[in-house]
């Protein structure tokens, strides 16, 4: 695969993490619990690297930072590839979502020490209205829905914090109701706390 080639991908993504709503790590804080553990997910709508097509893929990510997500230590994180993807769609997949294409992945891979492990697995995504889903069988279960203000038909805005994982979208301030996560020696239940969604568009 050529490390040259031009790549886009955009679509929804979301997360949930052991901060109460809403995270302060997203204001270079420290985490509530003195440590995050973010669950992060990516349907990607539309996307390619190269000539390989990446539409209607998922990503999904855990990362565990022991102390200020900026200032460190620096970061552990495990990737899962979505199942359904060809070999040269899960090379793809893998070099973005590494931050080895650059582009925004890439600056959030320079706060990564050390990557557990990448694997393919059966990936279940869901948005609807205004929750979000995702499940990887006896791994990850994260379910979220977004808060509501004081309009109910508005939804309660993070916009241009200094630290995003979609940088140049407004954040929707959500929260968990099931977020779990058993792997790597983690066995993980932060079901109510924070949750964010958005739109995300990465490219060089």
């Amino acid at each position: 695969m050529d490390p040259k080639a031009s790549w886009e991908v955009e679509g929804d993504y979301f997360e949930g993490c052991n901060c109460n709503t809403s995270c302060r790590c997203v204001y270079l804080d420290m985490p509530d619990e003195g440590h995050c553990d973010a669950t992060v997910a990516w349907h990607i709508e539309k996307g390619h690297h190269g000539s390989t097509t990446l539409d209607g893929l998922n990503v999904l990510a855990f990362f565990h930072s022991p102390g200020h997500m900026v200032k460190g230590p620096k970061w552990s994180a495990a990737v899962y590839l979505d199942a359904r993807a060809k070999p040269d769609q899960a090379e793809a997949l893998g070099k973005i979502f590494s931050g080895q294409a650059g582009g925004h992945p890439g600056n959030l891979a320079a706060f990564i020490g050390e990557v557990k492990g990448v694997r393919s697995v059966p990936i279940t995504f869901e948005a609807r209205g205004k929750r979000r889903s995702v499940r990887i069988p006896e791994i990850i279960d994260l379910e979220i829905d977004a808060l509501e203000g004081g309009d109910p038909k508005q939804d309660v805005l993070l916009s241009n914090p200094p630290l995003s994982v979609a940088p140049g979208f407004d954040t929707v301030v959500s929260r968990s109701k099931k977020n779990t996560y058993r792997d790597h020696g983690f066995d993980l239940n932060n079901s109510g706390k924070n949750g964010f969604y958005s739109r995300f568009r990465y490219k060089p």
